[in-house]
Formats: structure tokens, C-alpha cells, sequence
């Protein structure tokens, strides 16, 4: 069974094997200080056994942790650099996703600036490192530019308030109070998500969604607010369908997954999807936090229905470590995380497409998902199920440790 026992640097830009746009040092490059537990040689294998691919989902079982992000980024690398793909799905709207694609392709202002509008778990050191390399890749490819785009619509952003309270403020002053006691608390959710609030114990008490609701009331009723009231639709819609508007954590699988199609079947260019574990699964899963809504479909089950072999899923965890948000425990018995770890390895891979590998490592399994709401207390239930590991996942990649992804200002 392949294994890794070396540690490398990761290096930022430059990849192990630089070409002309990783040796280029970059403007706004920031070093990352933790080693990369596998070598350019095996990363090249693996991205090598994925190069068929139209799709390849990418996921993580954690988005706190600054060594699986490595390893996804310099996957992701060499299929641009060395296999032809040339689009990257990542979950975020369109919107903020746009700023993104622009930044790559050229655009004014840095990354940093370029995630300022993009979702949480986005904005890090880590992920501005990954645009600069594709910003300095597209320089020298601008007849073949990697694109980057959102699996979600358009939504609201910060800036949708303040010009709901501008108009306000002009119109009805008098009004003004009203509608910012239900836009102030909810705004904060593009920050800190009501769903994580919660867990935290940091939440108001009502639900978001009625406090936009209540305020796009208000608003309608004023005069000339027809832009207004657009964007006050884009805040009521942003709270109706996030994880604590829809008491689900799967997200909306068949939108996302119908996004990712649309987008590559129209551009013709070959995809990575970058997500968490419970969206890149090529299968249905269960969440262990909300066990009573049964098997869910997922974005890469539903990928996978539609490309058949042609989507790839890769599945990235964590064995301990400190996240920065918790130190994680090793992980249970029961888990595929475990048995994976047995060996005390730097990392460890393996492709479930190899018949003797499937065969030694397929069936019902469990695997341990880090959310923004993880807590220790409860890492029993922290958790995805799915009937085969082969069928949900064409690689597994373990890192032994962790250390926390770098948080921009």
C-alpha cells in the first residue's frame, strides 16, 4: 500500500518542479511556515491518476487546517500545470466568486482584496496564495486562463445594507431605527454564520430570516425603493437559505452540482471543485450531527451521476492538531481516520480505484468532519457515513498533524 514518510516544505509560489509562472515571485506572496507532509514526487503521482478526469472534487475534512489545504493547492497545481484543467468551482455566489475570477485574470487591487467579499473560510493566507499562483500562471497563458467561479447565485453583501439604510436614511429617517434593529444583528452573519452562532452561544435569539423578512417590509412600503427593495430581496433570500434558514447542512446539492456542470459543459474546461468532504463525496452521505434526515444527495454524487468515471473525488483529512478553532482529539475507533493513522506517518494515501486496495478498504464507513461548529465535547457525532468508501471517495489522503490555516485582517 503506498505510503509517505518524507516531510517537504511548501513552497509559495514556486512549486517543486517551477515553471516559468511558479518561479516568478509574486507581489503579494506570503510565506507558509508549515512542511508539507508529502513529496513533489507523490503529488505528482497522484495528480497523474486523476488527469483523466473532466471533474476532479477536491474536498477537506476540515477548512481550519493550513497542511490539508497545502496538499489540496499543489494538487490542484499540477493539474493546471501539467494536466490541461483550467476552471476552479468553489463554494461561494457568483458575486464574490466574479471578484475572484477578475483578480486571476489580471484585475486591479491584491488578493487579499479580492477576499474581502468572499465567504469566511475563504479569506486566508493560504487560499491569497493560491490566487497570486494563478494570477502569475495566467500571465503567462492568456490565451489558456484559468478561470474561477461560485457554485451559488448571487447574494447579498455587506455593502446591500448599507445602501438599504442610505435609502432609509434619505427617505424616512424616522423609520431609520426600525430597520436597522433587523438589519444590524443579521449583518453580522456574513462574518460569523447564524448556524456557528448558535453553537457558540453568541446568537441574538431570533432567527435571522424573519428579522429580513420584517425589514423588507418596512422598506417596500417606502417611496422609490424599487433597487432598494432588489437588494433587501438578495438579504431575505440570503438568510432563508443559509444552513440555519433551511436547518440543513448539506447545502443545495442539485443547484450546485447543476452550477459546476453548466459552467464546464459551456467553457469546455476541465474542473476542480474545492469543498468540504460532505459536498465532493461521489456518494450520498449521512452527517452524524443530524443522523435523522438519512443519506443525502450530494454535489459530487450528483457530478458523478452526470460524468459517470469522468468525476473524480478526493477526500483530504486530518488525523490530531490544533485548528485553531479546537485542538482535535485522535480520532475514534470507528473511524476510517483511525485505521489510517495507525501507522504514525507524516501522511498516508491511497487510491480506492486499485482492485486490491478496494478490496481491502471498501464498505460502509464512517469519516471525521471538522465543521465551523465542531466542538471536542461532541467529536462522536462529528461525522459522515456512506455506504461504500469506494464509491464515495476515488483517493484518501491523511495529514498526521495539524496546524491552523492563517486568517487575513
Amino acid at each position: 500500500m503506498p505510503n509517505q514518510t518524507a516531510s517537504r516544505r511548501l513552497p509559495v509560489p514556486a512549486a517543486p518542479h517551477p515553471t516559468t509562472a511558479d518561479a516568478r515571485p509574486l507581489p503579494d506572496a506570503r510565506p507558509l511556515s508549515a512542511a508539507l507532509p508529502l513529496s513533489g514526487a507523490l503529488l505528482d503521482g497522484i495528480a497523474g491518476r486523476l488527469a483523466a478526469a473532466t471533474v476532479v472534487g477536491i474536498g477537506e475534512s476540515t477548512r481550519f487546517s493550513h497542511e490539508t489545504f497545502g496538499v489540496r493547492d499543489q494538487l490542484f497545481r499540477r493539474l493546471i500545470r501539467e494536466h490541461g484543467f483550467r476552471a476552479l468551482a468553489v463554494q461561494d455566489s457568483a458575486g464574490a466568486a466574479a471578484a475572484l475570477d477578475a483578480y486571476v485574470r489580471g484585475g486591479e487591487g491584491t488578493a487579499a482584496s479580492a477576499l474581502a467579499g468572499a465567504w469566511g473560510p475563504w479569506r486566508t493566507a493560504e487560499m491569497a496564495a493560491t490566487l497570486e499562483w494563478i494570477r502569475a500562471f495566467n500571465r503567462d497563458h492568456a490565451n489558456d486562463a484559468v478561470r474561477v467561479f461560485g457554485v451559488k447565485p448571487v447574494q447579498a453583501r455587506s455593502a446591500d445594507y448599507d445602501a438599504v439604510l442610505d435609502h432609509v436614511r434619505g427617505t424616512a429617517p424616522d423609520r431609520l431605527a426600525e430597520v436597522a434593529s433587523h438589519l444590524d444583528p443579521i449583518r453580522t452573519a456574513h462574518e460569523t454564520e447564524e448556524h456557528v452562532q448558535r453553537a457558540r452561544g453568541i446568537h441574538p435569539g431570533r432567527p435571522f430570516a424573519e428579522h429580513a423578512r420584517d425589514a423588507l417590509a418596512l422598506v417596500a412600503s417606502l417611496p422609490g425603493a424599487d433597487e432598494v427593495r432588489g437588494k433587501m430581496r438578495l438579504i431575505v433570500d440570503f438568510h432563508e437559505h443559509s444552513v440555519a434558514g433551511r436547518a440543513n447542512y448539506v447545502g443545495e446539492a442539485e443547484a450546485w452540482a447543476g452550477v459546476v456542470a453548466a459552467f464546464q459543459r459551456r467553457t469546455g474546461l476541465r474542473t476542480v471543485y474545492w469543498d468540504g468532504i460532505a459536498h465532493t463525496s461521489a456518494a450520498e452521505t449521512l452527517l452524524g450531527v443530524v443522523p435523522e434526515r438519512g443519506p443525502q444527495a450530494t454535489v459530487g454524487s450528483l457530478l458523478r451521476k452526470g460524468y459517470g468515471g469522468q468525476y473524480s473525488s478526493v477526500a483530504i483529512g486530518v488525523h490530531h492538531g490544533d485548528l485553531g478553532i479546537a485542538v482535535l482529539p485522535e480520532p475514534a475507533a470507528g473511524l476510517v481516520d483511525a485505521r489510517l493513522g495507525t501507522d504514525d506517518l507524516p501522511a498516508r494515501w491511497l487510491d480506492l480505484r486499485d482492485e486490491d486496495t478496494r478490496r481491502r478498504w471498501d464498505g460502509p464507513a464512517k469519516a471525521r468532519v471538522i465543521s465551523g461548529v465542531y466542538t471536542p465535547a461532541r467529536d462522536a457525532a462529528e461525522y459522515l457515513a456512506v455506504a461504500s468508501l469506494a464509491d464515495a471517495f476515488d483517493v484518501l489522503i491523511q495529514v498526521r498533524q495539524a496546524s491552523p490555516v492563517r486568517r487575513l485582517p
